[in-house]
């Protein structure tokens, strides 16, 4: 995959679709089993429900994902589009859209967010209208920053996320600009916690170990209570982040685990514990040395230290343009990421290892169903 660049035609996105070797849209697409599944087949997931599919459900997300981020051309009716988008994910999630090509939808989860600019439009003062700043460690192109539209593609199977998208893009046709896409897959997973899994990411690291996973902690820190037009939807951050794996991994391993603050093996916190237990940042030696140094990732992004909310977090390893991570964050409160970055910027450890190239924000769209097309609390 090259540089950002636009397409600015329905036969540009659907070349550039066709030609997607590995993908996915979304982040952690979301399960609500409609009917069994075939043996050794995935469930099939259902699209409908208070939030969009691919953000909490499954609890171990598909292996697979393809993010794209667009640009509405001029004039375009944000309603429209959005509910003919919600009706293409219903159709191709059933397994009842020709375009699918007579493949099974599978667990196939599609997620759509609108940019702050969209937001905007919709009421100057609802959560999602502020944009990213921009952070150190960023060689971002004007083109890979921002955007109005995503569409985040999760499945297991890497052969339909591609056609998901080619049907998804030409449903949308010339009423929408491609800025950029980027698929990814997810590393193998461990047991974190009964029920919740983490992969390990391409540093050799368990990845998204902390988040808010039980029902109360997504209603506190993951969904919006409100205003109505977007109550039961979330905000989701992008970072494409090139890695400088020669160097990282040259390290001494002792050297990697003091970068994150973590066992690299078993991802239990260098104060000690279970991997799930919350770190000990007071805990020293007996010569007095903090056992998590005071620039190790754990600790300058530790929601404690930091004073926010937890974030739902869905990295994937990446081998294009550069060999990275792509970071997705869901949280209700922007500042959430913004704020923790903020405090991680001059003094964290992993940041010395990573340059962004892309950026951006979106407001994930409330649920929807049949009779609330995707989109109508915001764009009626």
């Amino acid at each position: 995959m090259g540089r950002a660049e636009y397409h600015p035609s329905r036969r540009a996105f659907l070349g550039a679709t066709a030609t997607a070797a590995a993908v996915g849209l979304t982040a952690a697409c979301e399960s609500g089993s409609a009917q069994p599944s075939r043996r050794g087949a995935p469930a099939p997931v259902s699209p409908t429900g208070p939030h969009q599919a691919g953000i909490t459900l499954p609890r171990e997300a598909q292996p697979n994902l393809l993010a794209v981020v667009a640009d509405l051309a001029d004039g375009v009716a944000v309603g429209p589009l959005l509910a003919e988008l919600g009706e293409a994910v219903r159709t191709l999630t059933a397994g009842t859209d020709a375009r699918l090509l007579g493949l099974p939808p599978g667990d196939l989860t599609v997620t759509i967010g609108v940019g702050p600019r969209l937001v905007r439009m919709a009421g100057p003062s609802l959560p999602g209208t502020a944009d990213l700043p921009e952070f150190s460690r960023e060689q971002v192109d004007p083109r890979a920053r921002g955007g109005d539209l995503l569409v985040q593609i999760c499945a297991g199977d890497p052969t339909v996320i591609p056609i998901a998208a080619a049907a998804l893009l030409h449903q949308a046709g010339d009423r929408i600009r491609e800025r950029w896409r980027q698929s990814g897959r997810r590393g193998t997973t461990v047991p974190v916690a009964q029920g919740v899994t983490a992969p390990r990411n391409v540093l050799g690291f368990i990845d998204g170990i902390v988040g808010p996973h039980t029902t109360v902690e997504q209603r506190r820190d993951l969904w919006l209570a409100g205003p109505a037009p977007v109550a039961r939807g979330t905000i989701a951050v992008l970072r494409r982040m090139e890695l400088d794996l020669s160097r990282f991994a040259a390290l001494p391993v002792a050297t990697q685990e003091a970068v994150f603050g973590r066992r690299r093996d078993t991802g239990t916190p260098l104060s000690g514990g279970a991997i799930a237990a919350d770190p000990n940042l007071g805990a020293k030696t007996p010569e007095g040395r903090y056992l998590i140094p005071a620039d190790a990732h754990i600790r300058r992004a530790h929601p404690n230290v930091v004073g926010v909310g937890l974030m739902l977090r869905r990295s994937y390893n990446i081998d294009e343009p550069a060999p990275g991570l792509l970071f997705i964050s869901f949280q209700n409160d922007i500042r959430t990421f913004t704020n923790t970055l903020t405090h991680m910027d001059n003094s964290d450890a992993l940041l010395g290892f990573t340059t962004t190239t892309a950026s951006a924000n979106f407001l994930i769209l409330p649920g929807f169903d049949q009779q609330r097309p995707l989109g109508a609390t915001l764009f009626p």
